[in-house]
């Protein structure tokens, strides 16, 4: 195995930094996109998942979600306090319950997908075709450590 020279360091610690800045900007962008809808990225996550999965406990959606149950139960509050979710108990099991999209929120979900997509594609404007397939490529290697 052969040692690192610091040129070498200092290279990759530039390139993390620099996906770093990339990521703040394009999450900026995404807060600035998601900004009217009322909902936060987080939000608008769990709304998908919601939607994709069915009525689902709050406890399985943090799991889906890979965040503590708390923050699940907040998203979940604030999703059902603008009418985006309802809370229904669980038929299985009286004493859980179980959120599911409302109208509303599959229409705000459908809104919000258009708008994301719609803003990644003006953040990757500036690179080509094959820019965009070999960044693709190296985040998916990235996305599988």
């Amino acid at each position: 195995m052969s040692e690192r020279k610091p040129s070498d360091q200092r290279s990759s610690d530039d390139l993390g930094e620099l996906f770093a800045r990339v990521a703040r900007k394009q999450r900026r962008a995404t807060l600035a996109a998601l900004e009217p809808y009322g909902v936060s990225p987080h939000q608008s996550r769990a709304l998908r998942q919601i939607i994709a999965l069915g009525p689902i406990r709050p406890s399985k959606l943090a799991e889906c979600l890979h965040i503590s149950m708390r923050s699940a139960t907040e998203v979940v509050d604030a999703l059902v306090g603008c009418g985006m979710l309802v809370r229904e108990p669980d038929s299985s099991d009286r004493r859980a319950i179980l959120v599911s999209a409302t109208p509303l929120g599959v229409e705000r979900s459908e809104q919000i997908s258009k708008v994301r997509a719609e803003q990644g594609e003006a953040f990757l404007t500036r690179l080509t075709k094959a820019d965009r397939a070999e960044l693709r490529r190296i985040l998916q290697i990235l996305d599988e450590q």
